[in-house]
């Protein structure tokens, strides 16, 4: 099922599997289009078990010159080193930069010293390199990387910051089964923020699974505003969402979904 929401496209697929499918056909689609039209591309990943399949269909298309694409990625924890399994960078170099000569691979250091100048460098280094494509989820409050509400803003005047992790934010962590206990996630982490994200020329966000079905019925069907901060996918001019049929299963246009 294809629709739109004001400007966002939206698709829907039967499984998990075929949504990482389509979304990964369409990124590729997207990276050629866009490698055929300039000598680099920069594009930035989300590192969540819900982009698995999509990471892995993306990988097993060979029209892409991955040697002219410089990659980024959107939060890390903070005080969390690159070896731990929790980390974001461990994700990303493990599911896809690893494998796959990019042209550079641009971390956020958030086990460094000084949490806000890493923050700082990465926001400087986003503004001087500008985002091409992004490759994002949508979390359980809404969010998108750890902007969360009610301290999500559109109009943030900063590329990149360091926050406090809220509650179910956090919780989610313990659901997608990266830590046991929610006393082991960190309160901390360095994000990308909202005008990042909507600085990007187009944005991909894949969303499975039915943990997701509340944020993604807030993200399409109540008002665009920081109070579901992926509501702003809504406004871009190149924008596309993939769900499967859990993540969907709240719309209002889920009862005409197969069963």
């Amino acid at each position: 099922m294809k629709f739109k929401v004001d400007r966002l496209d939206v698709n829907i697929y039967p499984s998990n599997r075929e949504m990482g499918q389509a979304a990964a056909k369409a990124i590729g689609d997207d990276l050629c289009t866009l490698l055929a039209q300039k000598k680099e591309v920069n594009v930035m990943f989300a590192a969540a078990p819900s982009q698995n399949t999509t990471l892995e269909a993306l990988l097993d298309d060979g029209r892409i010159d991955w040697s002219r694409i410089n990659a980024f990625h959107m939060d890390e924890y903070v005080g969390i080193s690159i070896d731990r399994p929790q980390s974001f960078r461990n994700y990303l170099n493990t599911h896809i930069f690893s494998r796959k000569p990019f042209k550079s691979v641009n971390l956020i250091d958030a086990d460094g010293p000084d949490a806000y100048k890493v923050a700082a460098d990465y926001a400087k280094l986003l503004k001087e390199a500008g985002l091409d494509l992004i490759v994002l989820g949508i979390g359980e409050t809404g969010h998108i990387a750890f902007n969360d509400p009610p301290d999500a803003r559109f109009d943030e005047p900063l590329l990149a910051k360091v926050i406090e992790l809220g509650e179910v934010s956090r919780m989610q962590q313990v659901h997608d089964g990266c830590f046991k206990t929610l006393e082991e996630v960190p309160k901390q982490a360095i994000t990308v923020t909202i005008p990042a994200f909507v600085s990007a020329s187009k944005l991909h966000c894949v969303v499975p699974g039915p943990t997701k079905c509340r944020a993604v019925r807030a993200t399409l069907e109540d008002p665009v505003s920081e109070a579901c901060p992926a509501s702003v996918l809504r406004r871009h001019p190149d924008a596309h969402l993939y769900l499967d049929k859990d993540s969907a299963a709240l719309l209002s246009v889920a009862k005409n979904l197969e069963a």
